[in-house]
C-alpha cells in the first residue's frame, strides 16, 4: 500500500509538472497599439497577477490527487467486493482516481493561468494572439 501511494504521488507530480507552463508568455501584436511602449511592464505585472489567480499547479494537482484517490478507492472497493477482493479494488481505484484527479486539476490551473494572463493584457489595451 505504501508503494502504491508513493507511486501515486510521484506520478501526479510528474503529470502536473508537465502541465505547469509558467514559462509560457503570450504573443502580443503591437502593430498600431498606442500602449506598445508599456508592453514589457504590463507583461510582468500580468504574469504576477495570473500566477496569483491560478494557484500552483503542483498544489492543485495534489488536491485533485487526494479527491480523486478517495473517490477511486470507494468505487474500486465496491467493484472489488463484487469480485471478492475489496482491498485490491480499492488500491487500484485509488491509484487510477488519484492520477486522473491530479492531472485534471494541474491542467485546469495551467489553463486558468493563460486565460488570466491574456485577459489582463487585453484590459490594458494590448492584443494577445495566443
Amino acid at each position: 500500500m505504501k508503494n502504491q501511494m508513493t507511486f501515486l504521488l510521484l506520478s501526479t507530480l510528474i503529470i502536473t509538472g508537465c502541465a505547469e507552463q509558467r514559462g509560457w508568455t503570450p504573443t502580443v501584436d503591437t502593430y498600431g497599439n498606442p500602449n506598445a511602449y508599456r508592453l514589457n511592464q504590463d507583461m510582468a505585472e500580468c504574469q504576477q497577477l495570473a500566477s496569483h489567480a491560478s494557484g500552483d499547479a503542483v498544489k492543485e494537482g495534489a488536491i485533485g490527487m487526494g479527491a480523486g484517490g478517495l473517490m477511486g478507492a470507494a468505487g474500486g472497493a465496491a467493484i472489488g467486493a463484487l469480485a471478492g477482493n475489496p482491498a485490491a479494488g480499492a488500491m487500484i481505484g485509488a491509484t487510477a482516481g488519484g492520477l486522473g484527479g491530479g492531472a485534471t486539476k494541474g491542467f485546469q490551473s495551467d489553463e486558468q493561468y493563460k486565460r488570466t494572463y491574456n485577459t489582463c493584457l487585453r484590459n490594458r489595451g494590448h492584443r494577445p494572439i495566443n
